[in-house]
């Protein structure tokens, strides 16, 4: 008998799954579609990012007539189930994360007192981590040259549907799909390969007004495929196949948008520090205030900001927030507030159902200024103009903030100044243009 396991992780898919096609391939008497709880990523992770997991186990499981699910620690579950199923091989998509690269080094490494071979292939990426470096082997800090040199490098055409697998479970501890649900008023979309692949092919037609409309979210006219990307339900690879003869400014615009989360993730590889402390240490210098009522306020969309505080509630409702937005509620964050990155990130962690580590922190701090290719710390995102510029007639500002969906267009970004005050809905928690003198000021303490 010669059987293999196929560890599922960020791969939650049928088609264009290299790693499963090697499992079968190792595995022609039996393959244990396998995936693991693990306690560290599971007890860490929000409800939100609970959920949005658990919907995806679900419908793999439904594909594959079954998901074996086990619980605990990966280092000694994975040998525990090889024994079981008397498989010769496992078999996963790599993971070049900070925890991920530690957790499969011990679980090789367990693996190997069997004298079972760990089969890495693939990853998330259309070119994986630490693929891409200059010419004298050193990684990019900045996003064009990286970009050019990955496009010179380009990827591997999608791999075919894996049919017709002799899938198995073996005997022995295994446990239920948690019945995971988000916060009461928060409301996912359909997620799974088959609702990943169905959203691509109904948003690509369009993809070619993306470079005109992705900085307006009073559109709603984004891809969403971020949560699905998130988990592997969907491949970059197989939306770049899609996007490559298309030869748009809307689609090369969408091309670089997957380079940048492919960017930072490189990033993350060669600096795993930086998902927890600053890319630019000279940061850590800076003076900022502590998390108190400010943060609160910030944190549940009432700071009197409109287009911050519609962003926040949008978060909550939906486990997502707009791209354009997530970098205006960072800086005010960050520069009016002056709240360490940090907690931001957190909390930006916890409700987001795509939240990726290397996407979200590179993010923050690139709107920090700390960052790679970082925005310098002396822009600071104006609310007031952000709104009024990429939200033009306040469409967005109305859909989540009720309190303003009868205030004229004129004072919809600051309502503070129609003729009537506004019922329920706050003052300013600050003065921006007193804020923004005071972020200078720090950081000019550190320059």
């Amino acid at each position: 008998m010669t059987r293999s396991v196929m560890w599922f992780r960020r791969d939650l898919r049928l088609h264009d799954n290299p790693a499963l096609q090697e499992a079968v391939a190792a595995g022609p008497d039996g393959v244990v579609p396998l995936f693991v709880l693990d306690d560290r990523l599971w007890e860490t992770a929000g409800p939100v990012r609970r959920a949005g997991l658990a919907a995806m186990l679900r419908d793999l499981s439904e594909r594959i007539d079954g998901l074996h699910v086990v619980h605990g620690d990966p280092a000694v579950e994975i040998p525990r189930v090889v024994r079981a199923a008397e498989a010769s091989s496992v078999h996963v998509s790599g993971d070049f994360g900070p925890y991920g690269s530690r957790r499969d080094d011990a679980v090789e490494s367990s693996l190997a007192e069997l004298e079972v071979p760990f089969q890495r292939t693939g990853s998330a990426y259309a070119i994986s981590p630490g693929r891409i470096t200059k010419g004298d082997g050193t990684p990019y800090r900045v996003f064009t040259p990286f970009f050019r040199a990955w496009q010179d490098l380009g990827w591997r055409a999608p791999a075919p549907l894996v049919r017709d697998v002799p899938w198995i479970r073996p005997e022995g501890r295994t446990h239920r799909i948690p019945d995971a649900s988000p916060p009461e008023g928060t409301d996912l979309p359909p997620l799974g390969e088959e609702a990943a692949r169905r959203r691509w092919r109904e948003w690509i037609d369009d993809v070619a007004s993306y470079d005109d409309i992705r900085n307006l979210p009073g559109r709603d006219e984004t891809s969403r495929m971020s949560p699905h990307l998130k988990w592997g339900a969907i491949h970059p690879r197989t939306m770049l196949a899609d996007l490559a003869p298309l030869r748009s400014q809307g689609s090369d615009a969408y091309v670089r948008e997957l380079a940048f989360r492919e960017f930072y993730a490189d990033v993350l590889h060669h600096r795993p520090d930086s998902a927890t402390g600053y890319y630019d240490r000279k940061f850590e210098k800076m003076r900022y205030d502590e998390p108190g009522d400010a943060f609160a306020a910030w944190q549940h969309g009432t700071t009197g900001f409109p287009i911050v505080d519609a962003g926040m509630r949008q978060l909550r409702a939906e486990g997502w927030m707009h791209n354009r937005v997530r970098m205006i509620v960072a800086s005010f964050l960050v520069k009016d507030l002056h709240v360490e990155w940090m907690h931001g990130a957190a909390h930006f962690m916890e409700w987001l159902v795509d939240g990726d580590l290397a996407s979200n922190q590179h993010g923050w701090q690139w709107t920090a200024g700390c960052g790679t290719d970082a925005s310098p710390f002396y822009r600071v995102f104006n609310p007031l103009t952000q709104g009024k510029k990429f939200d033009p007639d306040g469409t967005y500002v109305r859909r989540w903030v009720p309190e303003l969906r009868d205030v004229p267009d004129r004072y919809v970004h600051e309502p503070w100044t129609a003729p009537e005050p506004v019922a329920d809905y706050p003052a300013p928690i600050v003065d921006h243009a007193e804020e923004r003198l005071e972020a200078l000021a720090r950081y000019e303490e550190i320059r």
